[in-house]
């Protein structure tokens, strides 16, 4: 019985030392994810902003570029969304990703 005992004693202190270990693993992962959701969250609000902006070149390079960073804006909305729990989207936004 004494034997069991400290088996039991040596296993639950091992158990508890993983538990701690995997534990702050767990919160180091969540700090990290929310640090790149506020990079990713800026970079996205610098990419509406220049994408209000009126264009009043008619050249199909500057087309193609809006595209690509219309294209990059989804993409950058896609991850974050991935990586939260909320969805951070506006309603015109789901919209668009719907059609």
């Amino acid at each position: 019985m004494l034997y069991f005992l400290i088996a039991s004693i040596f296993f639950n202190c091992i158990l508890v030392y993983y538990c701690i270990k995997f534990g702050i693993i767990i919160i180091n992962v969540q700090e990290s994810i929310e640090e790149c959701l506020d990079i990713i969250d800026e970079k996205y609000s610098k990419i509406v902003k220049i994408l209000e902006i009126p264009i009043f070149f008619d050249s199909p390079e500057i087309k193609r570029l809006l595209n690509e960073l219309k294209h990059i804006k989804l993409s950058i909305l896609y991850i974050a969304n991935k990586l939260s729990l909320e969805d951070l989207r506006d309603d015109e936004e789901k919209e668009e990703d719907i059609e």
